[in-house]
């Protein structure tokens, strides 16, 4: 091969501070189609790779609830709720990386209420992170007819397992804590009953997912529901209560649609959920902002 063409078969070409090789040695009889096809989508993907992410790696900062923040707020909605076995509650929420930023919980210590109820509350938030966009919201109690057998999502709920490492991991004694071994992993988990919610901030973007466990899923609805409200992150523009039952001031509201008759057990609007014991009345809770 003359100098020449081993120049222009090494030639090189600058993506921002990346220089990359176009063709190797072992390509050098290639055709001239050939290699002027293959120098345009090498220094294409090069210079995607090499190009920042549109997304951020998400943090666990404000305007999230720390801590202290989420067990005040989670305080104040199990305080409110009146549905339900008015039991105690587990609060956790994650970014929008699905990393478990806090668990709190509202009772004594953490045998005050459902120890179960922890890694429920984690995947609810998993849930409600990560399947709401910006411009629609789903809650996880707007799932719950949506992944039956013949529904528009189902096997969903088989989808993205929890991590066991992460939700059974480290000392128990920091359940619930500011030190819970949750914090800072990603606990994936699909839950598909009420009480996971999708955090929204001011500017109507998704931000993370907030869950919410130990009473009936209704009443963990209605309590993730106000706790949402408390930490001021529901700024939520669309969701399927909005846009399959009218329910604008709530757009991703539990909507209780499941017919009791033929067809027995089937949601008009797809989205439905059952009704709990002392189910309570969703239309009275705060409206989004």
């Amino acid at each position: 091969m003359t100098a020449a063409m081993k120049s222009a078969v090494h030639s090189r070409h600058r993506c921002g501070n990346n220089i990359v090789a176009l063709l190797p040695e072992g390509e050098a009889q290639m055709t001239l189609y050939q290699r002027s096809t293959f120098r345009t989508l090498l220094v294409a993907g090069t210079c995607l790779l090499a190009s920042p992410s549109v997304f951020a790696e998400a943090t666990c900062g404000a305007p999230l609830p720390n801590y202290d923040q989420l067990k005040a707020a989670l305080a104040a909605a199990v305080s409110a709720e009146t549905s339900g076995f008015d039991l105690q509650m587990w609060a956790t929420v994650v970014n929008r990386d699905g990393i478990v930023c806090a668990v709190a919980f509202s009772g004594a210590d953490r045998g005050a209420q459902w120890p179960g109820s922890r890694v429920i509350s984690a995947q609810k938030a998993n849930t409600g992170n990560a399947f709401s966009l910006d411009g629609f919201a789903l809650s996880t109690a707007e799932l719950f007819s949506a992944v039956q057998p013949n529904g528009s999502l189902f096997g969903l709920q088989e989808s993205n397992p929890v991590d066991t490492t992460v939700a059974y991991g480290g000392s128990a004694d920091d359940f619930g804590k500011a030190t819970d071994p949750m914090v800072t992993h990603r606990i994936g988990g699909i839950n598909v009953f009420g009480g996971g919610l999708g955090l929204y901030s001011s500017d109507r973007k998704i931000i993370g997912g907030v869950g919410v466990s130990g009473d009936t899923s209704c009443a963990d609805h209605n309590i993730a529901w106000r706790l949402r409200n408390n930490i001021s992150l529901d700024y939520v523009t669309n969701g399927a209560a909005k846009a399959f039952a009218g329910d604008n001031a709530h757009p991703d509201n539990i909507i209780y649609d499941i017919r009791p008759a033929s067809p027995i057990g089937t949601s008009a609007s797809g989205f439905g959920h059952p009704t709990c014991f002392n189910t309570g009345n969703p239309a009275s809770l705060p409206a989004t902002r």
